[in-house]
């Protein structure tokens, strides 16, 4: 297995993760604190849009090293 795969594996699940803290409601911060999107909604989207984000750009540099320019 090539090493670009490790992308595509950590970017489906910080994708998974948002998603599921999207479902749910909870989320944890970078200091590993419960954040619920009640209480802190600005505090709330802000973490889960930025697990989206890493999720994505993982995913398009996989996506980039399997069908980019570099082939």
């Amino acid at each position: 297995m090539p090493d670009w795969y490790i992308f595509l594996i950590l970017g489906v699940i910080s994708f998974s993760g948002a998603l599921v803290s999207t479902c749910t409601g909870k989320t944890r911060t970078r200091s590993r604190r419960s954040v619920y999107r009640a209480k802190e909604p600005s505090e709330f989207w802000g973490a889960v849009a930025m697990y989206y984000l890493i999720g994505v750009c993982f995913i398009g540099y996989f996506l980039y090293k399997v069908f980019g320019l570099s082939n």
